[in-house]
């Protein structure tokens, strides 16, 4: 605004010009971004996608710090600030083809809302009084199976498996 109202302060009365120069260019630009590089062998096209492609990279820490809530961690040690960066890359790819997978298989569910819904599949290992060990799964209901479909991911079962202990 300053450069198209010009403004007397050195007057007693308040007093103002408009700049019908500055007015027109501003009219001109109205509703325009102006992208400015300094990599001269880009085409317009290749400024515009790298421009499109950093503000993905900006929804992508969004999402980290919000949805995968990774939060700030101080690190001093190069190694494991490559550790804790792969990490957060790791994360942020698993999220998007979550998203990329359910969105393909007609889900409306967001990844954090899917998760929630697949954290209540439940495996149970019981054992009484030094007794061979019982296994139990919870009920696998048409929503997970509709949710696992999706995400490409086979139906947890009670099939014999090696003990890790």
């Amino acid at each position: 605004m300053t450069r198209i109202v010009k403004v007397d302060l050195k007057s007693e009365l308040f007093s103002y010009t408009v700049d019908d120069k500055a007015l027109a260019h501003a009219r001109l630009m109205d509703g325009k971004l102006l992208l400015v590089t300094n990599a001269a062998d880009l085409s317009a096209k290749d400024v515009v996608g790298r421009y499109k492609s950093l503000a993905d990279i900006e929804r992508g820490f969004r999402v980290l710090k919000s949805e995968i809530e990774i939060g700030p961690v101080y690190h001093r040690l190069p190694g494991r600030i490559r550790a804790h960066a792969s990490i957060c890359f790791m994360a942020l790819i698993l999220y998007r083809v979550m998203r990329s997978r359910l969105k393909a298989g007609e889900s409306h569910l967001s990844p954090e809302r899917a998760l929630a819904k697949l954290r209540r599949i439940q495996h149970q290992k019981i054992v009484l009084n030094k007794s061979a060990p019982l296994s139990g799964l919870s009920t696998i209901t048409q929503e997970h199976s509709q949710i696992l479909s999706a995400l490409s991911i086979k139906k947890p079962s009670l099939d014999p498996q090696m003990s890790l202990l």
